[in-house]
């Protein structure tokens, strides 16, 4: 191999076409671009555009819903994890956690915590310490004598609503504050009507 025999690979530079050069090329006048106006210039936005009309993608129902803020885990599983304990990477006596799982190359960044899976199988009796595990991950550890320790703060589980019975008894609450002033209307009108009535002025005497 000389230095006048290099050469680059073949299509690794391809030449440039030759534009503007008489409407008998093909790509002459405007070269290749159109005609006048926005789609003549570089930096066109107008992907969509439908010319005025309602466009495609406003026309379709839209459903789902996209979370902008999503919780990302370092997937890990058992199958995984046994295998690095095979090979020396991993203490199964020693307790695991996320630091340890990232120094055994079983996952990257941490992120939002560490998931652990049921995917493969586990012989060695483990502790480890995950944000999340799954039914059958769980089942996995727990069948081999080992223990998990979930992060994760458990659910809430909110108490059913009865609205039909909570509508009762606001409807019986309000019915019970009402018969007071019911009481008190009527003790009023019977009042009023036991109170004698005025005698009636006699006309004055004209002159």
């Amino acid at each position: 191999m000389k230095l006048n025999q290099l050469r680059d690979n073949p299509g690794a530079r391809r030449k440039r076409k030759t534009v503007g050069r008489g409407i008998g090329s093909g790509t002459g006048k405007t070269s290749g671009r159109g005609g006048k106006g926005q789609t003549a210039r570089a930096g066109v936005s107008i992907n969509g555009f439908e010319g005025g009309q309602m466009p495609i993608h406003r026309r379709l129902p839209k459903r789902g819903f996209n979370n902008p803020f999503p919780v990302r885990y370092a997937i890990v599983n058992v199958g995984g994890i046994q295998g690095a304990i095979d090979e020396g990477r991993l203490d199964a006596a020693k307790p695991i956690d996320g630091k340890a799982l990232n120094a055994a190359g079983l996952i990257g960044k941490i992120r939002g915590g560490v998931r652990l899976l049921g995917d493969g199988e586990l012989k060695a009796k483990i502790e480890i310490e995950v944000w999340h595990a799954s039914a059958s991950a769980r089942a996995a550890v727990e069948k081999a004598g080992g223990k998990i320790t979930a992060l994760a703060p458990a659910k809430e589980v909110k108490p059913v609503v009865d609205r039909a019975a909570k509508a009762r008894e606001v409807a019986a609450a309000a019915a019970k504050s009402a018969e007071p002033k019911a009481k008190d209307a009527k003790g009023a009108k019977a009042e009023k009507a036991e109170k004698p009535a005025k005698p009636a002025k006699a006309p004055k005497a004209e002159d």
